[in-house]
């Protein structure tokens, strides 16, 4: 994994492998775009909101950490599986309607670890979120897988 080459799946192909989760339907994020190099998803604001009604702070971190995490496993594929140790996650602005749309691109792909910066923005392309996830990859036969 230290010669890094960009790893491409189809959508379709991904989600055989890898379903989305109860959680990530639950949310309604959409999968857009799959790479080992930039993953991209859409969620909707409504049923994801706090009290106010804005976009709640953690659907933004549940976004995110999806986004990074496909990043993270498509990259350590096939010997190795991808386990969140960190995140943050830096809200700008909120977001109180239709659709917002995270894209997660590597900072630091590594052979034990792996770092992605995810972007959420809305409708009109303003950043409502900076996230960063870090990953370890660890060997898969220590998961059972």
């Amino acid at each position: 994994m230290s010669d890094h080459q960009p790893t491409e799946m189809p959508v379709e192909e991904f989600l055989a492998q890898m379903p989305m989760g109860a959680l990530n339907e639950r949310m309604g994020i959409e999968l857009l775009e799959v790479s080992s190099e930039r993953v991209v998803a859409t969620m909707p604001v409504e049923g994801n909101t706090q009290p106010y009604g804005l976009l709640h702070g953690g659907a933004s971190v549940v976004l995110a950490e999806s986004l990074g995490s496909i990043g993270s496993a498509i990259h350590a594929h096939p010997d190795r599986v991808a386990v969140g140790i960190d995140i943050n996650a830096t809200h700008h602005r909120s977001a109180t309607s239709g659709v917002v749309t995270g894209v997660a691109t590597p900072i630091h792909l590594g052979r034990t670890s792996a770092c992605f910066e995810v972007v959420i923005t809305d409708e009109r392309g303003k950043r409502v979120c900076t996230s960063r996830i870090t990953c370890a990859l660890v060997p898969a036969e220590r998961l059972g897988r």
